[in-house]
C-alpha cells in the first residue's frame, strides 16, 4: 500500500496541466522506473520475513486450507461424474477405487512455492525437511499406480498359445497363429455355425492376401488381422479352401437336395457382406497366382463357390473375365476346370451373363488361335469343342452371334474377290479364319436337330467354298484340305448334300503335282499344322506322298458317308472317271496302287447299290422323302462295302498318325511302354502327408517325393522309347510287377475322401486330347 501511494503522489506531482504536454509525462515516467524497481524489491524482502516467522513459530494453515480448497472443487467434478456419464464412472468404481479418492495438486501453488524457495536464501532447513516428509507420506495416496496383475507382452513365435487373447480389447492388428486356425476350423465345422466366425475368417485371408501384395489391400479389414510367415498363410488359404463354402451353407440351412437358389435364403442378407468381399479377394488371388497346382485347388474351391456369385452381377463378369483368360491360355487341367467354373456361373445367371460370356469367349477363341502347331493345336480343338457346348445353352441368343460372325468372314472373302490385294488375300487365307468356320461348322452340325441356325448352313457352305477357289494353287492345298475336311463333318452331321466330289478331284489335275519331284525329303510331311507351302516343300516327295494321302482319305470319308444313297451310284461316276484318267498317266506304281483299290470299293458299292434298287417290290417315288430316307437307314444297317472298308481304313490309319507323331505317353501305352516318371502333383492323384491329409499346396521338388531315382532304368526306358531302327536285337528291359508299380500311379477309382470322411474334389486325368 506504501508503495502504492507513494507511486500515485509522484504521477499527480509530475502530471501536466495542459493538453499538449504528453512528451514530459512519458519522460517523468521513464525517470521514475528504476525508483519502482527498488521499491518491488524490498516489498520482496518484506514478504519473505513474514513467512520465515509463520514457518519458525509451525504454523502452516495456509497450505493446507489452500490445498482443501482445490480438494473440494475436484470432488465435486468426480461426483458430478456420475451424472455426466454413469457408465464410466461405475467403470472406475469396479476396477480402481483409488482413482476416485486420490488428491489432486495444485501446480499453480507448487510453483509459487518453488519461486519462493528459490528466492529466500536465509530460510531455515528445518521446515522444508518437516514439509517433504509430510508430502512423501501421502505419494501413494496423490499418485495413480497400476495394478500388479497387469499381463506382459508376449514375444514369441506363431506356435505360442494365445486362447484368452481377446480381439475387441486389442489396439493393433492381431496376430494369426496355427492354434488360432484349429480354432476357427473347429466353429467352422459345427451344426450351427456363427457368422461371426465366417466374417473373422474372410477378415483373415482378406489380411493374408494383403501381406503378399505390393500395394496392400484396399479394404478396411486388411488392418484386422496379421498374417505373417509361410506357414499362416498357407493355413489359412486351407481354412478357406475346405471349411468356408460348407460353413456358409449351414449357416444359411441350405438342404442337401434343395433346389431354392442361395439368395433366396432368409439368412442370405447376413451372408451378402463378406461373401462379397471374399469372392473378391479370391478372384485376385486367382490373378496373382502362376502356379499350375495352386490354380487347380483355388479353381475347384471357386466351382464350390460357383452358386454364391449370382447376385452379384458386376463382380460375376470380373470373376469370368479372369476366368476366360484361364480357359484360353492355362495348362490342360487349368482350361478344364475354368471351362467347368465360365459354364456353372453362366446358367446359374444365364438371361444376364449369357450374351457377354458368348462374345468374350468367341474373341478369346479367335485371338489365341493365330498360329497353329502341334502343342497349342490340342489347346485350339478343346476351346472350339467347349465353345460349341457354350453356344448350344441358348439358340436364340447364339443365332445373334452367328449371323454376326459369318457375315464379317463373308465381308473379308468379298474384300479379298474384288480387291485382290495381298492385305485382302492375308486377311482371308490365316488361321484365325479357318478357325472360324471350323468352329461354326462344328456348331450348326451339332444343332442340327434344332431348327434356329439351320439358315445358317448355305451362306456358310458357300463362304468355305469361296475360300476354296480364292488361289486354287498347289501352295495352298493344305487350306483346301483343312476347308474340304470343315464341309465333309458338316454334311455328315446335318445330312445334307455339299458337292464335295469336285473340289477333291480336281487336285490330281494339278500340273505342280504331275510334275516330277527334284528333292527328297527324309520326313513325311504333315499337313495338319500347315496353310501354305512354300517352293521348296513343293518340289519334294514328300509333298506328292501327303497329297495322295489327303485325296485317298476326303473320298473315302465322304464316299463312304453318301454310300448308303438312293443315287450313288450316279453320283460317283465324275469322280471315277476323273480318278481313271489320272491313273492312265501316274507313272508311280505306289499311287496307282492306292487308288485302284480306291475305285475297285466305289465300283463294288455302286453295283451294291444297284442290286438293291433293282430288287422286286421295290417302289420308291423320288417326292417320297420319307420312304427314301427310311430304306436309307435300312441299308446304313446293313452296311455297304465301302462302309466296311472305310471302317477297317480309319483304324489302320489312326494307329500310323499316332505312330508317326509319337511325342506323348499316350501313344507309348498302346505299345506296352512304361511311362515317364512324373511329380504325383502333375496329375489328378491328391498328395497326403504322413497324417494322411490331403495337401493343397505340395511342393513341386523331386526331393519331396520319395521316389528313388536308377540311371540305369532311366537309359532303359529312354532305350525302349526311342529304339533304333537299323538294330534288330535290343535288350528289352525286365518287366517287374514292382518296377510297374514306381512307374505307374495307381489311381483308386472310387471317390476320395478327406481325413474328416468329407468328399474330395478332385478332378482325374483330364486330357485335352479326350475331347
Amino acid at each position: 500500500m506504501k508503495l502504492a501511494s507513494k507511486r500515485e503522489k509522484m504521477l499527480k506531482k509530475q502530471t501536466p496541466k495542459g493538453d499538449g504536454i504528453k512528451k514530459k509525462k512519458v519522460a517523468a515516467i521513464a525517470t521514475d522506473e528504476n525508483a519502482g524497481r527498488k521499491l518491488m524489491k524490498k516489498k520482496k524482502k518484506e514478504q519473505t520475513l513474514v513467512t520465515t516467522k509463520i514457518a519458525k513459530s509451525g504454523r502452516v494453515k495456509t497450505k493446507k486450507e489452500a490445498t482443501s480448497k482445490k480438494q473440494g472443487i475436484d470432488k465435486k467434478d468426480l461426483e458430478n461424474l456420475k451424472d455426466i456419464d454413469p457408465e464410466f464412472y461405475d467403470f472406475l468404481k469396479k476396477n480402481d477405487k483409488k482413482l476416485l479418492d486420490f488428491n489432486l495438486m495444485d501446480s499453480d501453488e507448487d510453483d509459487d512455492d518453488d519461486e519462493t524457495d528459490g528466492g529466500e536464501k536465509d530460510v531455515d532447513s528445518d521446515a522444508e525437511v518437516s514439509e517433504n516428509e509430510s508430502e512423501g507420506e501421502k505419494d501413494d495416496e496423490k499418485f495413480h499406480r497400476p495394478s500388479q496383475d497387469l499381463a506382459v507382452a508376449s514375444d514369441e513365435s506363431d506356435f505360442e498359445e494365445d486362447a484368452d487373447q481377446d480381439d475387441d480389447n486389442a489396439t493393433g492388428p492381431q496376430k494369426i497363429t496355427l492354434n488360432l486356425l484349429h480354432q476357427w476350423s473347429q466353429q467352422l465345422a459345427q451344426p450351427n455355425v456363427s457368422i461371426d466366425i465366417v466374417r473373422k475368417v474372410i477378415q483373415a485371408f482378406n489380411s493374408a492376401l494383403a501381406s503378399i501384395s505390393s500395394d496392400g489391400a484396399d479394404d478396411q479389414n486388411a488392418t484386422a488381422y496379421k498374417v505373417s510367415g509361410a506357414a499362416a498363410f498357407n493355413g489359412v488359404i486351407q481354412l478357406c479352401v475346405l471349411h468356408l463354402q460348407p460353413a456358409i451353407l449351414r449357416v444359411l440351412g441350405v438342404k442337401p437336395q434343395s433346389s431354392l437358389p442361395l439368395h433366396k435364403h432368409k439368412k442370405w442378407v447376413k451372408v451378402r457382406g463378406c461373401l462379397r468381399y471374399y469372392l473378391t479377394d479370391l478372384i485376385r488371388l486367382v490373378e496373382q497366382i502362376s502356379s499350375s497346382n495352386i490354380l487347380n485347388v483355388l479353381l475347384k474351391h471357386l466351382h464350390q463357390m460357383a452358386g454364391m456369385v449370382a447376385p452379384f452381377s458386376s463382380l460375376g463378369k470380373t470373376i469370368l473375365k479372369r476366368l476366360i483368360v484361364l480357359w484360353a491360355t492355362g495348362d490342360e487341367t487349368v482350361r478344364v476346370l475354368a471351362f467347368l467354373c465360365i459354364l456353372k456361373i453362366t446358367r446359374k445367371q444365364q438371361a444376364t451373363m449369357l450374351n457377354h460370356v458368348l462374345k468374350a469367349m468367341y474373341l478369346a477363341y479367335v485371338r489365341n488361335s493365330k498360329f497353329v502347331s502341334p502343342n497349342t493345336l490340342p489347346g485350339i480343338n478343346f476351346m472350339r469343342r467347349s465353345l460349341v457346348e457354350m453356344f448350344a445353352l441358348d439358340l436364340n441368343v447364339t443365332y445373334q452371334h452367328a449371323f454376326l460372325y459369318i457375315r464379317q468372314l463373308a465381308i473379308h472373302l468379298r474384300n479379298a474377290v474384288i480387291l485382290k490385294k495381298k492385305d485382302s488375300f492375308q486377311a482371308v487365307y490365316n488361321w484365325q479364319f479357318i478357325n472360324s468356320l471350323r468352329i461354326w461348322a462344328d456348331l450348326l452340325g451339332a444343332t442340327t436337330n434344332k431348327p434356329q441356325l439351320q439358315p445358317l448352313v448355305y451362306p456358310l457352305v458357300t463362304i468355305t467354298m469361296g475360300v476354296i477357289r480364292l488361289i486354287p494353287t498347289a501352295q495352298y492345298f493344305p487350306l483346301r484340305f483343312h476347308c474340304l475336311a470343315a464341309l465333309i463333318n458338316l454334311t455328315k452331321e446335318t445330312q445334307t448334300y455339299i458337292p464335295v466330289l469336285p473340289l477333291i478331284v480336281e487336285v490330281l489335275r494339278s500340273n505342280t503335282f504331275n510334275r516330277k519331284h527334284t528333292s527328297v525329303s527324309m520326313k513325311p510331311l504333315q499337313f495338319t499344322c500347315l496353310l501354305r507351302l512354300n517352293k521348296s516343300q513343293l518340289a519334294e516327295n514328300g509333298f506328292r506322298d501327303e497329297v495322295i494321302e489327303q485325296v485317298c482319305a476326303l473320298l473315302l470319308e465322304y464316299l463312304a458317308h453318301e454310300s448308303v444313297s438312293l443315287a450313288f451310284s450316279d453320283l460317283v461316276v465324275p469322280a471315277i472317271m476323273a480318278i481313271k484318267a489320272y491313273l492312265k498317266e501316274c507313272r508311280n506304281a505306289n499311287y496307282a496302287r492306292k487308288l485302284k483299290q480306291l475305285v475297285d470299293k466305289i465300283q463294288e458299292t455302286g453295283r451294291f447299290i444297284e442290286q438293291q434298287r433293282s430288287k422286286s417290290g421295290l417302289n420308291l417315288d423320288l417326292k417320297d422323302a420319307k420312304a427314301i430316307s427310311a430304306w436309307e437307314q435300312q441299308l446304313r444297317v446293313k452296311r455297304t462295302p465301302l462302309d466296311i472298308y472305310y471302317a477297317s481304313w480309319l483304324k489302320t490309319h489312326e494307329t500310323k498318325k499316332r505312330r508317326q507323331a509319337a511325342q506323348t505317353d499316350e501313344i507309348n501305352a498302346d505299345y506296352d511302354l512304361p511311362l515317364m516318371k512324373r511329380p504325383l502333383a502333375k496329375t489328378g492323384v491328391p498328395v497326403r502327408n504322413e497324417q494322411g491329409e490331403v495337401e493343397l499346396f505340395p511342393s513341386d521338388s523331386e526331393e519331396e517325393l520319395d521316389i528313388p531315382y536308377n540311371a540305369e532304368e532311366d537309359d532303359e526306358t529312354e532305350g525302349v522309347e526311342e529304339p533304333k531302327p537299323k538294330k534288330s536285337k535290343t535288350k528289352k528291359p525286365k518287366k517287374s510287377k514292382a518296377s510297374v508299380s514306381e512307374i505307374t500311379p495307381v489311381v483308386d477309382d472310387g471317390d476320395d475322401y478327406d481325413a474328416s470322411g468329407a468328399a474330395v474334389d478332385i478332378v482325374k486325368d483330364l486330357d485335352l486330347n479326350d475331347w
